[in-house]
């Protein structure tokens, strides 16, 4: 929001000082909602020159931030006001804090006299507000004067942005946030916040780097799981240098789709949910996993029994070993990609004839029979209908996914080599996929594509407000199978039928041309071209697809 003359122009107050100290650290726009103790951010905001994105409801704020976040490589901050305004965007930090997305949210508080007390009786007040907080985010600052508001946010930015990243809460009290801080707190600005707030990521240990290297020189049948932290990090060029050194195989989790072209020789792809993958991971007698944790989809729902050696690189301390005995490796996936290039080119190691053609060989098995497995279920219509969006969909197109039966098909089969590839699989939660395509829309990634079940859809419903408000060129497709299909579809599965999972919706295409965001209603077979004219109009556009579609069987259930 630009700045303007206005009543309070002239003022200086603590809002001021959380505004331009996030302008100082690299923000760009902040996204939130008002609320009564948070007035004192919302006025300094027509001092700031931070583009501001006003959400309808808070989770959806903090999706937007993670949008914001993801599109445009930085810190995205999340204003938010106490008590339920602050509680209501803790999914949203959830889905941040399992995909690794920096988030800074700064929360309103009671004012001073009221912090821990639970007497006073202020509006939204809670004894302890933070304690909501401590299960969900990395870490939680209470600002007790305007002289430490500068020093929390770049403390926070900096504990949000270093590795494994994640979100942060600083909460900050009505009456400072109101306080007059002329000849109090200085001006915010300079070079000394930027680097103040630089992201620090974790040194690999040179030891560390040089017995994994050592190992998988002695490897017969290497392979290496890449996930979401290789993207994260930006290693890909790392990732394919090692791959290319060792001829090993690469497959790559949902989060780390991105991680190597799919039509490079060595990608096997992502069908991490197929029995066929999980055994091409146990059969390698070392398995180099980068960024990944190893969790409960990545693992083939913990059905993945690792045989031989396994290495694992991560920069989250705690996920290392957490879930198979491995030789850790704590560091940054990136640095200790290109270390361990490195040691294998000192020692001489690289590509063979011999050594590719094996691998490609187990590749093309690999991939064979996860087809011969798809072309004996009955799934030509669910195959057919992604495989025309991917087409559909410049490669480009960042494209954000809700948790609908389509996404589940798109965490296997969609190829997101080119394009920005973000599903609310982390945590689980419904409602991501528009506000996150907002967010990300907002900091100027162009055209992208939402995609939501019409369960999911009605979480984010409000959302077409702030669409239309701010006309940002999202393209929304809503699977409307009249339920939650994929909960039908696991109950049907597991207890012969479903209950809870029926539900009644609006006409979508009436209510967002109520919102005045353009509508239409398609089929399987026109869907693609649909999405397709939407994407090219540059405008909010919505596309309801009336469908009842199927997962492909989930293949770990038949184990051992």
């Amino acid at each position: 929001m630009a700045q303007h003359p206005g009543e309070g122009a002239g003022r200086r107050i603590g809002g001021d000082v959380v505004l331009e100290t996030l302008a100082a650290a690299g923000a760009r726009a902040v996204v939130g909602l008002p609320g009564q103790h948070a007035l004192g951010l919302f006025d300094a905001l027509r001092r700031s020159p931070l583009r501001y994105l006003g959400a309808r409801v808070e989770n959806n704020a903090g999706f937007m931030a993670d949008g914001l976040a993801r599109a445009g490589g930085r810190v995205a901050p999340l204003l938010l006001s106490t008590g339920p305004g602050a509680l209501t965007a803790l999914p949203a930090l959830q889905e941040a804090a399992a995909s690794s997305i920096p988030v800074l949210a700064i929360s309103a508080q009671v004012p001073l006299a009221g912090l821990g007390g639970g007497r006073h009786g202020y509006l939204h007040e809670l004894p302890r507000q933070s304690d909501s907080f401590q299960g969900v985010v990395k870490h939680v600052y209470t600002v007790r004067s305007a002289a430490q508001i500068a020093p929390a946010i770049v403390q926070a930015w900096s504990v949000a942005d270093s590795a494994p990243k994640g979100p942060v809460l600083v909460e900050i009290p009505q009456d400072i946030l109101l306080q007059n801080v002329e000849g109090v707190v200085a001006p915010i600005g300079g070079a000394d916040v930027r680097q103040a707030v630089s992201g620090r990521d974790p040194q690999p240990l040179a030891v560390e780097i040089h017995a994994a290297a050592q190992e998988l020189v002695a490897a017969e049948r290497p392979v290496i799981l890449a996930g979401g932290g290789v993207v994260r990090s930006g290693a890909q060029e790392e990732l394919r240098r090692v791959a290319e050194q060792l001829d090993a195989p690469v497959v790559t989790t949902i989060g780390g789709k991105a991680a190597l072209p799919w039509d490079h020789e060595l990608s096997a792809r992502c069908w991490i949910e197929d029995i066929a993958t999980t055994e091409f991971l146990e059969n390698a007698d070392v398995l180099l996993i980068v960024g990944s944790g190893v969790g409960e989809l990545s693992s083939n729902y913990h059905t993945f029994r690792p045989a031989g050696r396994v290495l694992q690189i991560e920069a989250d301390l705690g996920k290392i070993g957490a879930n198979h005995p491995c030789r850790g490796i704590h560091g940054d996936a990136r640095l200790a990609l290109a270390g361990i290039a490195d040691e294998l080119a000192a020692l001489g190691v690289h590509s063979t004839p011999e050594r590719r053609e094996s691998a490609r060989s187990a590749i093309r098995e690999l991939l064979a029979t996860v087809e011969q497995r798809l072309d004996g279920q009955d799934l030509a219509t669910e195959r057919a209908l992604l495989a025309g969006l991917r087409a559909a969909v410049p490669p480009e197109t960042p494209v954000f996914w809700d948790m609908t039966v389509l996404a589940y098909w798109a965490w296997s089969a969609w190829d997101a080599s080119a394009s920005d590839f973000h599903s609310g699989q982390g945590a689980g939660g419904l409602g991501y996929g528009l506000p996150a395509a907002i967010g990300a829309a907002f900091a100027g990634a162009g055209p992208t594509l939402a995609v939501s079940g019409d369960g999911g859809a009605l979480y984010g419903i409000a959302e077409l407000a702030t669409l239309a408000q701010e006309s940002l060129p999202v393209t929304w497709l809503i699977v409307d199978d009249g339920g939650y299909g994929i909960l039908r579809e696991y109950m049907e599965g597991e207890f012969g039928a479903a209950t809870a999972t029926e539900l009644a919706r609006p006409d979508f295409v009436a209510l967002a041309e109520a919102f005045g965001v353009a509508a239409e209603k398609t089929t399987v077979a026109d869907a693609p071209e649909a999405v397709r004219r939407a994407l090219e109009s540059g405008q909010p556009r919505v596309v309801v697809l009336p469908a009842v579609l199927r997962m492909f069987e989930p293949t770990h259930l038949h184990r051992r």
